[in-house]
């Protein structure tokens, strides 16, 4: 905090009341005003600019040098993650692979409930660790159709199945934006990928259940409970190992295909006996050889292997002050503020996606590098927008941190007293159910939650790791979700049917959250 004080009214209810116009407005710009998020947020960027800096009195210096830094690390890392994970997608796709890849995972089995566990969780998940940002919706709902599944009912499947992975989205970006934040306590993205396995498994492990007794009821759990084990078992042991010891980036990527891929040879031994159709015919799949579906599969494997040598410590202790490469990392004053910045260019997660995007195109005939340029230049040309909103919500969480506005939050947040982490997830589910987004609920947030932790003594790294956990489970009920969902399906217009649909499951999923976050508050 750089203001003088975090209570300029000299009372603390309306001081908070005031520092809670810039979060209560931007809802209400999204909810009743029907605004675009991008006008949305750079309108309430203004607004929370103007309270820092005549309200709380957060000198000018300060105040552009927040909207600088917010500015600044909207761009990079986090747009840089985003163009470069949605570009590789692209590639993929243009080049062929993908569609090859579609037919691998369907091949694996005639039973449509098998079909819903690999590409409804499976392949859900990858995309979600791959891409994010509504692409695994999008893409699985699709596949699903395509199979078979009505479309309403794919988009619903795909919506809850997005529930386990939606934490560590595009490169576990979710998580990994807490480092820009500089919270109270030092709370980093490693403290709170951590804190995710102490609630997060439990969710991931039910889900696969879950959507095979949408799909099937009680009957089909029982037919495929083999399958469904290796699936659950997998995925959710594999994500709590990763998020523990190696943090966010590759905690949706690497149990995803390894869950796939034991899947698949568990197939090759085990059938249900009865095999599920829901039409009643199979789908017909074009046969694809073991070398045509790991060439299919090699710009993901290459994702995997780069974004994996950059998370670890030994890497990127080459970009730390006074190792080998420190001079790739550009660090900075803003001018005229005490506000610090700092820029990796070679370190960058963003950097190990490229590589393996152009050593995609590099080996693969179907395209050209010229093409691959078009495809990044059109996916800079869709994001942007994005990516300001994205830069907008950081510049006004910074305003909010370095105004004191955050601290005002907490402080009167923290008079629940112990009985906080029973609200924390509820903050995240609003966050996200506004913005559509689990990056921008923890950029609104986090702070507030790690400010209320330090207050009450509570871990701070829980309550954040609660209010990203209380944001993916909003994601089935996100207007954003639910508007990408239909679109995908040709259901445009249905978007009341679909919420209604998936709105006892995100509450039920909130509801588990809620208790069980109050309750390992109590020993953590």
């Amino acid at each position: 905090m750089l203001a003088e004080s975090f209570n300029p009214f000299d009372n603390l209810v309306v001081s908070a009341l005031v520092a809670a116009i810039p979060i209560l407005l931007f809802l209400l710009c999204l909810t009743v005003l029907k605004m675009k998020g991008i006008y949305a947020a750079l309108l309430n960027l203004l607004v929370t600019f103007f309270i820092a800096l005549f309200l709380f009195r957060l000198p000018l210096g300060e105040s552009l040098g927040s909207v600088m830094q917010g500015l600044i690390q909207g761009v990079w890392p986090i747009g840089y993650i985003i163009v470069m994970a949605v570009w590789l997608y692209k590639v993929a796709v243009k080049s062929g692979k993908f569609e090859t890849l579609r037919g691998s995972i369907v091949g694996i089995s005639k039973d449509q409930r098998i079909h819903l566990l690999l590409i409804g969780f499976c392949f859900n998940a990858f995309l979600e660790g791959a891409a994010g940002f509504g692409v695994p919706i999008a893409i699985c709902a699709v596949l699903l159709v395509s199979l078979g599944f009505k479309p309403l009912q794919a988009a619903m499947l795909c919506l809850i199945a997005n529930g386990a992975s939606g934490a560590f989205g595009a490169i576990g970006i979710p998580v990994g934006i807490i480092d820009t934040f500089g919270l109270e306590g030092g709370v980093n993205s490693m403290d709170v990928s951590i804190m995710t396995a102490l609630t997060l498994p439990l969710i991931n492990f039910t889900i696969p259940f879950l959507l095979i007794l949408l799909v099937d009821g009680i009957k089909g759990v029982k037919e495929i409970l083999p399958a469904i084990l290796v699936t659950s078992t997998t995925y959710t042991v594999t994500q709590a190992l990763i998020t523990v010891v190696l943090g966010p980036e590759l905690a949706d990527i690497i149990p995803s295909l390894l869950a796939m891929g034991l899947l698949a040879l568990f197939l090759k031994k085990w059938q249900p006996k009865n095999i599920f159709l829901l039409n009643g015919k199979e789908c017909q799949t074009e046969k694809y050889s073991a070398g045509e579906v790991i060439k299919a599969w090699s710009p993901f494997y290459l994702l995997t292997a780069f974004v994996l040598v950059w998370s670890l410590p030994v890497f990127k202790g080459l970009f730390a002050e006074g190792a080998v490469f420190d001079w790739a990392v550009w660090g900075f004053i803003i001018p005229g503020s005490s506000i610090p910045v700092s820029i990796d260019f070679m370190g960058a997660t963003g950097t190990a996606i490229l590589l393996a995007g152009l050593t995609t195109v590099a080996s693969t005939r179907a395209i050209r590098f010229s093409q691959s340029l078009q495809l990044l230049g059109k996916t800079v040309r869709e994001f942007w927008k994005p990516i300001v909103m994205i830069c907008a919500i950081i510049g006004i969480a910074k305003l909010m941190t370095y105004g004191g506005l955050t601290t005002a939050l907490g402080e009167a947040v923290a008079t629940t007293g112990k009985v906080f982490p029973l609200l924390s997830p509820v903050l995240g589910w609003i966050g996200v159910f506004m913005t559509g987004s689990v990056v921008n609920n923890n950029t609104l947030f986090a702070p507030i939650q790690a400010t209320a932790g330090n207050i009450i003594g509570t871990n701070s790294s829980l309550l954040v790791a609660a209010n990203t956990a209380g944001g993916v489970i909003a994601k089935l009920v996100s207007p954003q979700s639910i508007a990408i969902a239909t679109a995908a399906v040709g259901k445009t217009g249905s978007e009341a049917t679909l919420t209604n649909m998936t709105l006892k499951y995100s509450f039920g999923l909130l509801l588990f959250v809620c208790i069980w976050t109050l309750v390992i508050s109590l020993f953590f």
